[in-house]
């Protein structure tokens, strides 16, 4: 059953703050990925389809950040879901759930929004439950490796250890 972690601190406003490491994605959101069926990337094409449906994404890099929580897996308990978003000819509609974050990385700290495809309609490209992907401004000197630290509402981001 998965709960929030007594080992990582519950701030007074609500929040729960945590670190992770920058790691490798599948680059498709991006439209990076060399075989991608996307060329400007999955976020360039959901863009219009989230803002008609309240989700603007243009303060935010095309492509997500993801990062490792490893040991910890999550849970959201979304309070923004958008269903059925349409967004590709090519396959069946998806949902996807958004949660604010705020991510420090060396003496600055950036607002975003985890990203999270449902992945009860999500059709590939799965991500292991231990990678958060967010949606942030572009940060240049981020690099794969990189330590940062992740701030979102307790209430929405449920950490866990992983079962045994």
């Amino acid at each position: 059953m998965k709960s929030s972690c007594d080992k990582l601190p519950l701030l007074k406003d609500g929040t729960i703050t945590f670190r992770g490491t920058v790691v490798a994605g599948h680059q498709v959101a991006s439209g990076q990925a060399t075989a991608s069926p996307y060329p400007h990337g999955t976020i360039e094409m959901q863009a219009p389809h989230f803002l008609a449906l309240g989700i603007d994404l243009s303060p935010f890099y095309s492509g997500t950040l993801n990062v490792s929580i490893a040991p910890h897996d999550f849970d959201l308990i979304a309070q923004q879901t958008l269903h059925d978003v349409k967004w590709s000819p090519h396959h069946d509609a998806e949902s996807f759930s958004f949660v604010p974050i705020q991510l420090t990385y060396g003496e600055l700290t950036y607002g975003g929004l985890i990203y999270y495809p449902r992945p009860e309609t999500k059709i590939n490209h799965f991500q292991a439950p231990s990678i958060l992907e967010l949606l942030l401004p572009k940060i240049e000197a981020i690099a794969y490796g990189d330590q940062v630290i992740i701030t979102a509402p307790a209430s929405q981001l449920i950490l866990s250890e992983p079962s045994p």
